[in-house]
C-alpha cells in the first residue's frame, strides 16, 4: 500500500507539445531596440570626391566646342592666340575631325542658359561619330553658381570624361 500511496501523492507530469514563444519575442524586441539606437550612430563610408579645382592638366591642347545661348556653335583650339570660328550645327563633326588626332581631347563649353538637352545632343553627336576623348569645360574659379554669371574662359583645361 505504501507503494501505491507514493504513486498517488506524486503528481504526474505531462509533456507539452507547444513551444513557448514569449522568450523569443522578448529577445527580438531587445535586438530591435539595440539596432534602432545604434543605427543613427553608424556613419556611412565617406569618400572624397575630386573637385574641379584639383583637376589635372591635360598634356595635349584640347579642341573647344562652345555652345552659345542662342544655340549656335563655335570651335577653336585651346592654344594661345586662337580665335573662335562659327560653324553650322551639321558641320560640327567635320570641323572637329579636321582639328583632332587620336590623343586630342575635345571639351564642350556651354553658356549657363543653354538647355542641358542641347549640350547632351552635341556630346552624343560627337561620341557617335568616333570622338572618344570628350569632356565638359567648367569655370574653375567660380565658388558658387549664379544665374547671371557670364561664361568665362578658365586658365586650364578640364579633366577628361570617359
Amino acid at each position: 500500500m505504501a507503494s501505491s500511496r507514493s504513486h498517488l501523492s506524486r503528481p504526474s507530469r505531462r509533456l507539452k507539445n507547444e513551444i513557448n514563444v514569449v522568450p523569443y519575442i522578448d529577445v527580438m524586441l531587445v535586438l530591435l531596440v539595440i539596432f534602432m539606437v545604434t543605427a543613427p550612430m553608424i556613419t556611412p563610408g565617406l569618400i572624397e570626391l575630386p573637385t574641379v579645382g584639383r583637376a589635372s592638366d591635360v598634356p595635349v591642347e584640347p579642341v573647344e566646342v562652345q555652345i552659345q545661348e542662342d544655340g549656335s556653335l563655335a570651335i577653336r583650339s585651346r592654344s594661345a592666340g586662337s580665335e573662335f570660328e562659327d560653324i553650322p550645327k551639321d558641320g560640327l563633326v567635320d570641323a572637329v575631325r579636321t582639328r583632332i588626332s587620336n590623343e586630342t581631347p575635345v571639351v564642350i563649353a556651354a553658356d549657363g542658359k543653354v538647355p542641358y538637352e542641347q549640350v547632351m545632343a552635341v556630346m552624343d553627336q560627337l561620341r557617335s561619330n568616333g570622338v572618344t576623348r570628350l569632356g565638359l569645360l567648367v569655370d574653375q574659379g567660380a565658388s558658387e553658381v549664379t544665374d547671371n554669371a557670364p561664361l568665362s574662359q578658365p586658365s586650364t583645361p578640364p579633366a577628361e570624361q570617359n
